[in-house]
């Protein structure tokens, strides 16, 4: 016999003892656990008393040897793993339920785990290998712990950047959202999974994806973070390459496609249409005008669409909706022609004009010049607003080119045909103030009806270096007609004139010779402006300023000056100060003696212009006139 079936043979009848003894201590246990009657009734078993009572070194003495016990412990031990604790060991799951999973790792005893550890592996079942991390081989229970998320935790890491260096595709378990994403499960790491990266199509919900496992490509790893990116789209992207590849070899221009509207943005609207997409602009919706593609589509809507172009190299595909429709200018009424009236409704406004619908895709243009007789354009939203039902007049009208122009000021007449009957010359009306120019007044005495007030037309005495030093924008301003062009549409108008040449008079009162009292307003080149009394302005050079000490005249001083002379054409009043005492000191005498006789011509010369000329409502000049009349009397 050799030596290994002689082994053999020892441990079976080694087992065989262990049998019987385990044999005689069942019947042992069954005998006096078996219920004694009395008086009818079942007296309570001895089991515990028995059990508590039973010699266990007796027996084991009188069956087993203490050496055969040492070669059975041995044998059973050998039976075992060895268990290191605070290391990670591959187990086989053997059972699970609701609350946990069963894992034997071929230990004495099996660990329990709770089944919140393998929640990113909903399909996990029994037979399924696993890796676990050791607690503790024996608690307090005689139990063995295991963990399986830690496990997952101490050898993520390294699983992580295997299967990014290997582009291996892993799974991972959504457990939530976060800013622009979602935050992934895999192997026991926090990875982020960017919105974008989701699928290829928009994700609008993105709660249906949490609690979800799905497969992932490692995209992106920051050593230095510890940050793991992860994507979804990526693993569908290169199959959807061959579908584009596929679908853009047999596209035409032309085709008609059916898709799926899949996203729509300001500017148009994505289609997809198998796994390519195409884009709709916002112009090739519809013939009409809209502000917005979702007027006229939805979100995973259904449509049809025709293929305008395509790039294969840049795998663009522009496509078209209202193509499939006839063109609206197709229909427009043939009868319709130049100085028609059509009714419309305002789609756009601009600063040039206004865009009517006369019909849905028919649009024709209303320019702001179109919109008033007036000269002075504005803006087109000064007439009109978007949705106002207007009525117009057809312009031009080019149905080759599709295009149409309006106007609205022709439903009234034009104020110019009839210009001479309201506005002849030397009418006298009110005027508003439009606008400036360096050489006079724009003003309009109704709509559509401009006149010029030319700048020497504004005053009969100040001299006016620019209108605005007049009148100001939108103020009102008395005018009267001075000249009518019909052919041209002008009017000549003047302001000054609503009042008598009061020069005819100055030309008496501001004769050569004579003094006045001045003030000085304002230095100019080589003299000063002095202002005269009734409004009349002087002129007086620099030399003649000096005062009789030597001193020169300033700013604001009012002196005493002497008419040099006097223009009544250039209404021009050239004066001195110095002549005052220059020629007093010369002719002293002589000046007191004939000073009688000069009042008394000035006197004469100003009642023979008087008889002439009609002060009207001059009541300066009036004043005068009774003054001097009085000096004369008296004297």
């Amino acid at each position: 016999m050799t030596k290994e079936k002689k082994e053999l043979l020892d441990q079976e009848e080694q087992i065989e003892i262990v049998n019987k003894a385990d044999e005689k201590l069942e019947a042992f246990i069954e005998d006096d656990a078996a219920p004694v009657v009395e008086g009818g009734k079942k007296r309570k078993s001895n089991v515990s008393v028995a059990t508590d009572k039973f010699d266990w070194e007796s027996f084991e003495k009188e069956h087993v040897y203490d050496t055969d016990k040492k070669v059975i412990e041995d044998m059973y031990s050998q039976t075992l793993s060895k268990v290191i604790e605070n290391e990670v060991v591959e187990g086989t799951v053997v059972a699970l339920n609701k609350r946990e999973v069963i894992v034997n790792i071929g230990y004495k005893s099996e660990g329990v785990i709770s089944i919140n550890e393998f929640r990113y592996n909903p399909e996990l079942a029994a037979g399924d290998k696993v890796e676990v991390y050791v607690e503790n081989a024996e608690d307090k229970k005689g139990q063995l712990l295991l963990s399986h998320k830690k496990a997952r935790s101490l050898r993520s890491w390294d699983r992580v950047n295997e299967a990014f260096e290997k582009d291996e595709i892993v799974k991972g378990y959504i457990k939530c959202r976060t800013k622009g994403g979602m935050i992934v499960d895999v192997f026991g790491i926090e990875a982020f999974l960017p919105g974008s990266q989701i699928d290829v199509k928009p994700i609008r919900d993105y709660d249906i994806y949490v609690n979800k496992t799905m497969e992932f490509k490692i995209v992106k790893i920051n050593h230095e973070f510890r940050n793991v990116v992860v994507s979804h789209k990526a693993l569908i992207e290169a199959e959807l390459e061959a579908q584009k590849a596929d679908i853009i070899g047999k596209l035409e221009k032309g085709q008609i496609l059916e898709g799926i509207v899949k996203n729509i943005t300001s500017y148009g609207v994505f289609v997809d249409l198998g796994g390519v997409d195409g884009l709709i602009h916002i112009t090739d919706l519809s013939w009409g005008r809209i502000n917005h593609p979702e007027e006229v589509v939805q979100l995973d809507e259904k449509i049809n669409v025709v293929i305008l172009d395509f790039d294969d190299t840049k795998k663009r595909i522009a496509l078209g909706l209202k193509q499939l429709s006839s063109h609206p200018w197709d229909s427009l009424d043939q009868n319709l022609q130049v100085g028609d009236t059509v009714k419309g409704k305002v789609v756009v406004i601009a600063d040039y004009g206004a865009f009517i619908e006369v019909q849905p895709g028919v649009e024709g243009l209303i320019h702001v010049s179109e919109m008033s007789w007036s000269l002075h354009l504005r803006s087109a939203q000064d007439f009109l607003k978007v949705s106002d039902e207007v009525e117009a007049v057809i312009l031009t009208l080019d149905r080759d080119e599709r295009k149409m122009s309006l106007g609205i000021k022709q439903l009234k007449s034009d104020p110019w045909t009839s210009i001479n009957e309201k506005f002849p010359v030397g009418t006298k009306c009110t005027a508003t103030v439009r606008n400036f120019t360096n050489f006079g007044v724009f003003v309009e005495l109704e709509e559509g009806v401009d006149g010029l007030v030319h700048i020497s037309d504004l005053s009969w005495t100040k001299k006016i270096k620019h209108p605005s030093e007049f009148t100001s924008v939108g103020e009102a301003l008395e005018v009267v007609v001075l000249e009518v062009d019909q052919e041209n549409r002008r009017l000549s108008l003047g302001h000054k004139q609503l009042e008598e040449n009061p020069w005819d008079v100055f030309e008496t009162v501001f004769s050569n010779g004579s003094v006045h009292e001045g003030t000085i307003t304002a230095f100019v080149d080589k003299g000063a402006t002095i202002a005269l009394p009734y409004g009349v302005e002087g002129y007086v050079s620099q030399k003649n300023l000096v005062k009789e000490d030597g001193s020169q005249a300033k700013l604001e001083d009012k002196l005493e000056f002497k008419v040099v002379e006097f223009n009544k054409t250039t209404k021009r009043i050239v004066l001195s100060h110095s002549r005052m005492f220059e020629e007093q000191k010369r002719e002293e005498p002589k000046e007191k003696s004939s000073e009688g006789d000069t009042t008394q011509k000035a006197v004469k010369k100003l009642k023979a212009n008087l008889e002439k000329t009609t002060l009207g409502d001059i009541s300066e000049l009036a004043a005068l006139k009774s003054e001097m009349e009085n000096k004369d009397s008296q004297k």
